[in-house]
C-alpha cells in the first residue's frame, strides 16, 4: 500500500469515528449533554460527590424503608424535610415495585418520588432493595420469592433453605440486573434535572444464620481454589490490606493459591471471606448494568459487627465488613465505594475503619439526635466525608432521640432540634467545607466525659478543643460537646460546635503564644459572610489564672461555643503570635 493510500484511509476512518461520535451525541437530548451526570471525583487530598459540576456535601435523612410507596404519607413528609435544611433523601425503591411482573415494569413510584423531591428542592439517593434488604429477600418479587428452583435459595449448615436468594445463581443474579438496568434507564430518560445523584445497591448484605451458603453450587465452590484474580489483588495490595484480613491470610502460611480453607484457613472467618467475594462478584454484575444504563455513583453499606455477634452469620456474613472490604474491592470494581451503618458509640473507630485511601467515608445510616448532630460534623471535618445521612428522618421522634426513645423535650418546635440545627449551620458552611477538604485544611472532634480535650494540627496551629468549662470551677464541665475548625488562611480560621472552647498552639517555628486578634461571629448569606458580633473581652476569656495559662504557653483566650441558636454558632479568627 502506497504511502498516499495509508493516509487516505487513515483521515476516512478518522472521519468516520468523528461522525459516528457526533450521531451519538445527536441522539442525545440536549439537556442531558449540556448537564453531567453526578460522579465521584478527586479534588486536592478529598474525594468529593460532584453534582451540576459543583462538590456537593450531603445533608442526608434516610426514610423508612416503605415510606415511598405511601403516596399520602409522602405527600406531607417532603415539605417537612425540606424544612429542615436536609438536602438529600434516601429512600428504597423495591424491585418487587419496579417488576411486579417479570417483564412489566412499574416506575410509578419512583417518578413521583422524584417529581416531589425536585418540587421541595432536594435530591434524592436510591437505595435499591433487591435481591436482599438486610440480608433477608424480602423486597424481591413475587414471581421470584415463589420458584425456588429457578431462583434458589441459600442453604446453611442442616441443609434447611432460609429467605436468602443465593449468590451462587446466575439466574438470581441475572434478573436483578435486569431489573435495576431498566430502572436506570428510566431514571436516564427521565431526570433531566439530575435530582437522584447516586444509588446504594441492595441493603446490609450478607448471610444470616451461617457463616456462609451450604448449596451443592456453593459448596463446590468453597472446595474449589480460590480464583486467580482474587489472589492476584491480594497479592498485589498484601502491605495495605485491612490487618485482620492480612492476619488470616497469613495465619493460614501466606499461600498464593489453594482452596478458600487452604489460603484463608479452615474456620469461619474463610466461610465469611468466601461470602464476601461471592456478594462482591453479583453486585457488581448487577452494578455494572446499572452503569451501562446510566453511570451514577454505586456504594453499598454494612450491617456493622455488633457487640453481642459472637460469629458471621449472627452479623450478615459476607457483607463489607473492614476485614473484607478489601475482598469487595478486588470483586467489585463498579461499586464505588462501601459505607458503613453505624449506630454503637465507638462512632470514630467506625469512621476510621471505613475511610481509605480507595474508600471515601459517606455515612447512610446512624442516629439523628444531638449525637448524630456531632457524627455529622466529625464525618465532614474529620474524615472529609461525602456526607451524613440520620436513619428514619421521616419519623420526628428520631430526631429527639434514638429511635425515638426520649420522653423529654417534644414540645421543642422541629427546626430547634440538634440535627435540623447542625445542618442549619452545615449549609453556611458547605463551600467553605469542600475546600478545605481538598486543601486538607479541616478537622472535627468529639468530646465527653471520657475523653474532655484533643489537640488537632490544621494549618499553621494546633486547634485544641476542650469541654466549654465554667472559668470560676474549671471542673465544671458539659457531658458532651464536639466541633469543626477550618483555616482559612495562614492566620484565619473558622470554627463552629456546640458546649467547647477552642485555643490555638503554634504548629512552626516563631513566638511560642498565640492571640486573638478580631473575633467575628456571623453567619454566611448566599456564600458572603455577614458579621453579627464582634467578640472580646468576657466572650472571649476562658481562664482568669493568667499565670497558670502563661505556664504552658497559652494567653488565656479562646472561642467559646455553647448551645446552637445563641447567635454566636460561627466564629472567625485572626490570630497573632507573641513571646
Amino acid at each position: 500500500m502506497s504511502m498516499t493510500l495509508r493516509i487516505v484511509r487513515i483521515l476516512e476512518t478518522a472521519r468516520i469515528g468523528l461522525v459516528g461520535a457526533l450521531a451519538l451525541i445527536a441522539l442525545q437530548p440536549a439537556w442531558a449533554q449540556s448537564n453531567p451526570l453526578p460522579r465521584l471525583e478527586q479534588r486536592g487530598q478529598a474525594t468529593q460527590l460532584i453534582v451540576d459540576g459543583q462538590p456537593y456535601l450531603i445533608r442526608g435523612g434516610e426514610l423508612a424503608n416503605t415510606a415511598s410507596s405511601d403516596a399520602e404519607y409522602m405527600a406531607e413528609a417532603w415539605p417537612r424535610l425540606a424544612s429542615i435544611d436536609l438536602n438529600t433523601v434516601l429512600t428504597g425503591m423495591s424491585w418487587a415495585w419496579v417488576e411486579p411482573e417479570e417483564g412489566r415494569y412499574d416506575f410509578s413510584i419512583a417518578d413521583r418520588c422524584i417529581a416531589e423531591a425536585h418540587q421541595n428542592k432536594l435530591h434524592i439517593v436510591f437505595l435499591w432493595f433487591a435481591s436482599w434488604k438486610n440480608g433477608i429477600t424480602s423486597f424481591a418479587p413475587d414471581w421470584v420469592k415463589a420458584d425456588q428452583q429457578r431462583f434458589p435459595r441459600a442453604r446453611i449448615a442442616g441443609g434447611k433453605a432460609v429467605e436468602v436468594l443465593s449468590t451462587l445463581s446466575e439466574a438470581n443474579r441475572d434478573a436483578d440486573a435486569r431489573a435495576f438496568a431498566a430502572l436506570m434507564r428510566h431514571i436516564s430518560q427521565t431526570d433531566r434535572d439530575h435530582t437522584v445523584i447516586m444509588i446504594q445497591l441492595e441493603n446490609e448484605v450478607g448471610l444470616i444464620g451461617d457463616s456462609r451458603d451450604r448449596t451443592p453450587a456453593a459448596n463446590a465452590a468453597f472446595a474449589g481454589p480460590v480464583p486467580r484474580e482474587l489472589m492476584d489483588y491480594l497479592q498485589a495490595h498484601r502491605e495495605t490490606l485491612f490487618p485482620a484480613l492480612r492476619q488470616v491470610w497469613d495465619a493460614a502460611g501466606g499461600r498464593a493459591s489453594g482452596t478458600w480453607s487452604e489460603v484463608f484457613g479452615g474456620g469461619e472467618k474463610a466461610d465469611e471471606i468466601f461470602m464476601a467475594w461471592n456478594y462482591s462478584r453479583y453486585m457488581n454484575q448487577v452494578a455494572a448494568s446499572g452503569k451501562a444504563e446510566h453511570s451514577i455513583p454505586i456504594f453499598t453499606n454494612t450491617w456493622i459487627v455488633q457487640p453481642e455477634d459472637e460469629r458471621p452469620g449472627d452479623y450478615p456474613s459476607g457483607g463489607p465488613e473492614p476485614m473484607t472490604i478489601d475482598i469487595w474491592k478486588a470483586g467489585a470494581p463498579k461499586i464505588d465505594f462501601n459505607a458503613p451503618d453505624v449506630y454503637l458509640p465507638n462512632f470514630k473507630d467506625w469512621t476510621a475503619w471505613f475511610h481509605r485511601p480507595n474508600n471515601p467515608l459517606f455515612v447512610p445510616e446512624s442516629r439523628g439526635d444531638q449525637l448524630g448532630a456531632a457524627q455529622a460534623f466529625y464525618t465532614v471535618g474529620r474524615h472529609s466525608g461525602m456526607g451524613y445521612s440520620p436513619m428514619g428522618i421521616d419519623d420526628t421522634g428520631r430526631l429527639r432521640g434514638f429511635r425515638g426513645t426520649v420522653t423529654s423535650g417534644n414540645s421543642v418546635p422541629l427546626a430547634d432540634l440538634p440535627m435540623p440545627r447542625a445542618y442549619g449551620v452545615l449549609k453556611q458552611l458547605t463551600p467553605a467545607i469542600l475546600d478545605a477538604q481538598a486543601r486538607g485544611a479541616i478537622t472535627a472532634v468529639i468530646l465527653d466525659g471520657a475523653n474532655q480535650k484533643e489537640d488537632v494540627p490544621v494549618g499553621n496551629y494546633l486547634v485544641r478543643f476542650n469541654l466549654l468549662r465554667n472559668r470560676r470551677n474549671l471542673a465544671d464541665v458539659p457531658a458532651f460537646g464536639y466541633g469543626l475548625a477550618i483555616a482559612l488562611g495562614a492566620d484565619e480560621y473558622l470554627v463552629s460546635g456546640e458546649n467547647i472552647e477552642v485555643s490555638f498552639a503554634p504548629n512552626s517555628p516563631g513566638p511560642g503564644i498565640v492571640g486573638l486578634g478580631t473575633v467575628q461571629a456571623g453567619r454566611f448569606e448566599n456564600g458572603r459572610w455577614v458579621t453579627t458580633r464582634l467578640l472580646s473581652g468576657d466572650d472571649i476569656l476562658l481562664r482568669y489564672d493568667l499565670d497558670k495559662a502563661a505556664a504552658i504557653n497559652q494567653s488565656g483566650s479562646g472561642l467559646k461555643f455553647g448551645t446552637f441558636g445563641a447567635r454566636r454558632d460561627i466564629q472567625r479568627v485572626r490570630l497573632y503570635r507573641y513571646e
